[in-house]
């Protein structure tokens, strides 16, 4: 017999709450050749907090965060060798629980 406690319950519908409101963001980076990128930097900020995470693509070119929340919005933006992509935002309206947004780094025109 299986005998849960209200305690983990509880925790247990915490758990999906907070869940529920993560997202995560995905993508890949490329050159204006369409070939992936390897080594680019992506830099995700969360313009609620200013907070700037990272991440540094791999073989494939791909990049990706995990928990982010659905209540602030964030832009990302990829460099790579003196090369840097347009920025990107994710919106709070937009509603996908994993979004992708793809990032091509390229020479940027000076003003």
């Amino acid at each position: 017999m299986l005998v849960v406690s209200p305690m983990a319950s509880a925790q247990s519908r915490k758990e999906k709450r907070e869940e529920a409101s993560k997202r995560s963001l995905e993508g890949l980076v490329t050159d204006a050749s369409e070939n992936a990128v390897v080594g680019a930097v992506v830099k995700l900020k969360d313009l609620k907090t200013l907070q700037v995470r990272s991440f540094i693509t791999k073989e494939d070119g791909k990049y990706h965060f995990y928990g982010l929340s659905i209540n602030n919005d964030y832009e990302v933006v990829a460099d790579s060798n003196g090369l840097t992509s347009k920025s990107r935002t994710l919106s709070v309206y937009d509603s996908r629980k994993k979004p992708n947004l793809d990032l091509k780094v390229e020479k940027v025109e000076k003003k």
